[in-house]
């Protein structure tokens, strides 16, 4: 059964459930959520012991492709076939046309404190 809150809502919509969580782990760790959704996403994952178990191995394997991939760049050719598929993905779904532009890719090395 489900309660309402001060503002009507149910405290059972706010709840995240376990297949919410898990499809957006990476999200999480890419750090792409909007903060209220962060914390949803983190309350959960810290109460349930099967996703903050899949989060802890997801975290691994993201951190060990940084170490194994981080220094490599695309070759140009990738960059330019990805440049075209996006666009032509972009004009085909909204209707929008694009001129060339230069795209700057840059790796940024975060600090930890």
């Amino acid at each position: 059964m489900s309660t309402l809150d001060g503002s009507g809502k149910s405290q059972q919509d706010d709840k995240v459930h376990c297949d919410e969580a898990l499809a957006e782990i990476y999200l999480l760790l890419d750090k792409e959520c909007t903060p209220e959704r962060d914390a949803q996403l983190r309350k959960h994952i810290e109460d349930c012991p099967p996703c903050l178990e899949e989060y802890g191995i997801d975290e691994q394997i993201k951190q060990l492709l940084h170490r194994k991939c981080g220094g490599d760049h695309a070759p140009a050719d990738l960059k330019n076939r990805l440049r075209a598929s996006i666009r032509k993905t972009v004009e085909e779904r909204g209707g929008l046309r694009f001129a060339e532009s230069e795209l700057t890719v840059e790796q940024v090395k975060e600090t930890t404190d």
